[in-house]
């Protein structure tokens, strides 16, 4: 199975980017992942409603540009579908057994995604209805990711 994250925006934090390494490392034996950095759009701390768009668009464009068609696209998204990690773990074990071996998980920007990206969006997912910084998404769904082919695979790790 190949996984790919496709994110706006760069990683800063040491931290965070010491658990995505070690899950990232840890799901190495269960499927190819691999994440996607791309650029966040500049745009100044007061937007208008329009400009908030475009700028979303904008973002879109180069997200919708990494997804092949054969890819089956989860959108992160606050309006998402609230799952279990069971669920989550039966929804990719459902994809690797009906031959969908590309799954794209997308978290956009600070604005959140397009309009355009949602469409392409296959599903959507919310780990809560809660905002979270867009880069520590990547540590939780990494760590959601591996609990699932934990739990479908049996071995122990989820309690």
């Amino acid at each position: 199975m190949n996984i790919s994250i496709i994110t706006i925006g760069k990683l800063k934090e040491k931290y965070l980017k010491q658990g995505i390494d070690e899950y990232l490392k840890r799901l190495g034996a269960y499927a190819k992942v691999e994440i996607i950095e791309l650029a966040d759009e500049k745009a100044p701390e007061q937007l208008s409603e329009a400009e908030m768009e475009q700028v979303k668009q904008k973002e879109g464009e180069r997200i919708l540009s990494k997804i092949s068609d054969d890819t089956h696209v989860i959108a992160l998204a606050i309006e998402g579908k609230q799952r279990s990690s069971e669920s989550l773990a039966k929804e990719i074990d459902k994809l690797a057994t009906y031959g969908k071996s590309k799954i794209a998980f997308v978290i956009g920007g600070s604005l959140g995604l397009s309009d355009q990206v949602m469409k392409r969006s296959n599903d959507t997912l919310s780990f809560s209805k809660m905002t979270f910084p867009h880069q520590l998404m990547r540590l939780i769904l990494l760590e959601q990711v591996y609990r699932a082919f934990r739990i479908n695979r049996g071995e122990p790790y989820h309690k």
